[in-house]
């Protein structure tokens, strides 16, 4: 794997110049300058994309991540290049982080495609970091390795454990319905996020790093180590070794990412309860190496699958918890019969294979067993009906049950601005059994699907101690989130969506059990009034990113990706019908 290799190391990839061998003359020239020996530059190169930012809490122990990495590739024999890639962070991006994930993928696919690197090692973490490598890397199809920063450890309030997300929402919540005052919620706001690291909760940070185990494209063992911990640190060094062994046997992404593994990674999405944000995500993923996510199907999977892992916010306890209870090796050993075992990982050995050389299980009250699981079934329901043609989503698992079949007069709010004007005014006609609708906050909507599908209880109704109520939008929800909320209306309001036709004092039945969201109006009104909806207009004036994301998104069911970026062709869609 030296330098002799015209296929490798410093002569991958050559500037063109007109002449090839000056090419590699003046590359060589111009990194010894950085004190480079021809030793040193005759090893494989491992890439390891950085993202650190100081905009960027979760990613704050970035650097001694880096540091580990380049410790490992040496002891392997690779010579470790660093190099910077765009970093976005869920609350400092506008005007949402999902706007700027699919940018992160180009920045992250071209990088690794225009300079040397025989393998790179992505460092991800907050939520849609972890998408955008994957989904860069798939396409660019060197080898590849993922790692994670790692969650934050929990805090504490008055005796109480916790920790972001979850908690900060729920301490927003009673704040809102003046049950605690000012001086508690500045309090708490300093105990929330005790240390660097991604939310300590199964968030879409959290979800996407177990998705990543699940996948294979992680070193087992690598999703669940706190930020903070020394384990996350020997995980780094055991990256960067992994990446140099993978060049050899040529671990590309293409090997790795199969429908199998896609499968794998959507029956751990449903077993943790993970964010529905997962789902768009992974497709997106799919949908770079040509494989397609039927919802459908993906229902039918969420029917047999059942909810083990008791995290918040579908049941009680931090991903901390997780890690000291064998971390995600404890889940899948649990579901091994719904698993594809032969799927390959960054190891070179199976999934099986992996699991079967993890450490003995032993007793914990985090991950239940299959036979006593917290929740029945997966905990994610794909719905359809007249208001989402091309299907919506539910977080089941963290949705209050009585009212998973519930009927109710729609309130509704036409955009996130008309929303915050009069969500909180004391004179709005709604009642705790109306129905909460919000429009344009879709891909195009918004732009970006916002995490707005989360509608606040109304503030007089809070007072009254409501807290939960059916919500609907085509909008996203962090997954720290919880209630009963649906997400992901497709086709969204803002390309002409059943949404956009919803009216204050409509009726909307929710049924989860027929997987079924209803406008309970009838089809000849419904026709007429999408028949008088105003053509879709760009206007003339955008320019640049938001012209580009703006004529070229897709829509959730396609993983917000854009247009031009996914695959050219379908070659598999999952789930199988045989699995």
């Amino acid at each position: 794997m030296g330098e002799n290799s015209k296929s490798s190391g410093l002569r991958k990839g050559l500037t063109n110049y007109g002449d090839e061998g000056f090419s590699l003359f003046l590359r060589k020239a111009f990194i010894k300058g950085a004190g480079y020996t021809d030793d040193a530059l005759s090893r494989p190169i491992v890439a390891i994309a950085n993202t650190g930012s100081a905009y960027n809490p979760c990613h704050g122990n970035a650097p001694q991540l880096v540091e580990a990495i380049k410790r490992g590739v040496m002891l392997a024999g690779g010579l470790p290049v660093e190099f910077p890639t765009i970093s976005i962070a869920e609350s400092f991006s506008h005007p949402t982080s999902m706007y700027l994930r699919n940018l992160m993928s180009m920045d992250t696919e071209e990088m690794i495609r225009a300079q040397p690197m025989d393998a790179v090692v992505l460092i991800g973490g907050c939520d849609k970091t972890v998408p955008a490598q994957l989904m860069g890397a798939a396409a660019a199809n060197v080898p590849a390795i993922q790692l994670v920063t790692g969650a934050m450890l929990t805090g504490s309030h008055r005796g109480e454990r916790v920790g972001a997300c979850t908690d900060c929402r729920r301490f927003w919540a009673s704040f809102r319905g003046d049950q605690i005052d000012a001086a508690e919620i500045d309090a708490v706001n300093n105990q929330l996020v005790a240390t660097v690291g991604t939310c300590s909760v199964m968030g879409t940070a959290s979800t996407m790093a177990c998705i990543a185990e699940a996948l294979g494209i992680m070193l087992p063992g690598g999703a669940s180590p706190p930020a903070v911990s020394a384990d996350r640190i020997r995980i780094a060094e055991r990256t960067g070794a992994q990446a140099v062994a993978m060049i050899g046997a040529n671990l590309t992404p293409a090997r790795i990412l199969t429908p199998k593994a896609i499968e794998n990674a959507l029956r751990v999405l449903l077993a943790i309860g993970g964010s529905t944000n997962g789902i768009i995500h992974l497709t997106a993923i799919a949908g770079r190496l040509g494989i397609k996510i039927d919802l459908a199907a993906l229902d039918r999977f969420a029917r047999e699958t059942p909810v083990l892992v008791d995290l918040k916010p579908s049941g009680q306890h931090y991903m901390e918890d997780l890690h000291r209870a064998g971390g995600l090796n404890t889940v899948m050993r649990e579901m091994k019969a719904l698993l594809h075992l032969d799927a390959l990982t960054v190891t070179g050995r199976t999934l099986g294979e992996e699991l079967d050389a993890a450490p003995p299980g032993f007793a914990q009250d985090v991950v239940r067993p299959c036979s006593k699981p917290i929740f029945p079934q997966g905990g994610i329901a794909v719905l359809q009906g007249n208001l989402a043609p091309g299907g919506a989503i539910i977080k089941q698992s963290a949705a209050n049950p009585s009212l998973m079949e519930h009927e109710g007069r729609a309130v509704v709010f036409e955009n996130a601005e008309d929303l915050a004007r009069r969500i909180d005014d004391p004179d709005l006609d709604v009642e705790a059994h109306d129905v909460l609708v919000l429009k344009q906050i879709g891909p195009v909507g918004a732009p970006g699907m916002p995490e707005a599908g989360y509608i606040p209880i109304p503030r007089k109704l809070g007072r009254f101690g409501v807290k939960d109520m059916v919500r609907i939008s085509d909008g996203r929800m962090s997954g720290t989130a919880s209630g009963t909320v649906v997400l992901h209306v497709t086709p969204e309001a803002a390309i002409g969506g059943p949404l956009a036709i919803v009216r204050t004092g409509d009726r909307i039945r929710l049924s989860v059990a027929k997987r079924s969201i209803e406008l309970l109006v009838n089809g000849e009104e419904i026709a007429a009034r999408l028949a008088a909806l105003p053509p879709r207009e760009v206007d003339p004036e955008e320019r640049g990113y938001r012209k580009l994301f703006l004529t070229t998104i897709t829509q959730a069911d396609e993983g917000c990706d854009f247009d031009f970026l996914k695959a050219v062709r379908t070659v598999a869609t999952v789930p199988g019908d045989g699995t």
